[in-house]
C-alpha cells in the first residue's frame, strides 16, 4: 500500500449499520476535515485527470461535487455538475439508471459540453456502477467523449467495475482505494 492510499484509508470512517443493519458506511468526512490528506486526495485524482488528456471534470451528485470542484481548478479544467433530475434550470439531457430498488435520473446542462471535451468523471464510492455508467450515457449524448472514471474508492465486493467496464468503452477507470 502507498503512502497516499494509507492517509486516504486512516482518514475513512467505518460507520456500522448505516443506513440501514448489516451495511458498513463509509463515512468521508474526517478525509475532508482533513487538510493533508483532501489536499492529498485532490492533486491524485487531478493528476488523473490531466494523464488521460480531460479538458472537463464531471462531478456526480451530491459528494463528487465536493471531490471534483477542487480537482477542477488544481488541474485548470472546467468542472460540470450532474444532478439528480429536476435540480437544474434550462435545457437538460436526462438519463435513467437502475438502483437496488427502483430507479433515479440524472441531469447535465445540454450546452455545457462539446464534442471536443474529453470528460473525467469524478465521484466518492463506485458500488454498483449504475450512476457512473448514467453519467458516461450523459456525456455521449451530448456530443462529449469520455477521458475516464475516477474514484476514492471502490467498493470491490460489490463488482460495479464489471458493470462499468463495457460502458468505458475503453477509457480507464481509477480507483485510489479498493475496499
Amino acid at each position: 500500500m502507498t503512502d497516499i492510499q494509507e492517509l486516504l484509508l486512516s482518514r475513512i470512517r467505518d460507520v456500522p449499520d448505516y443506513p440501514k443493519p448489516g451495511v458498513v458506511f463509509k463515512d468521508i468526512t474526517p478525509l475532508l476535515a482533513d487538510p493533508a490528506a483532501f489536499t492529498a486526495l485532490t492533486e491524485a485524482l487531478a493528476e488523473i485527470s490531466l494523464r488521460n488528456g480531460a479538458t472537463r471534470v464531471v462531478g456526480l451528485e451530491a459528494r463528487g461535487f465536493i471531490l471534483a470542484a477542487p480537482v477542477a481548478v488544481r488541474a485548470g479544467l472546467g468542472f460540470i455538475p450532474v444532478r439528480k433530475a429536476g435540480k437544474l434550470p434550462g435545457a437538460t439531457l436526462r438519463q435513467a439508471y437502475e438502483l437496488e430498488y427502483g430507479t433515479a435520473e440524472i441531469e447535465v446542462h445540454a450546452e455545457d459540453l462539446t464534442p471536443e471535451d474529453r470528460v473525467m468523471v469524478i465521484d466518492d464510492v463506485l458500488a454498483t456502477g449504475g450512476t457512473a455508467a448514467a453519467s458516461l450515457e450523459l456525456i455521449r449524448r451530448a456530443g462529449a467523449q469520455v477521458a475516464g472514471v475516477a474514484v476514492l474508492m471502490e467498493l470491490g465486493f460489490l463488482d460495479g467495475r464489471a458493470k462499468l467496464t463495457p460502458e468505458l468503452g475503453g477509457a480507464p477507470l481509477d480507483a485510489l482505494l479498493t475496499v
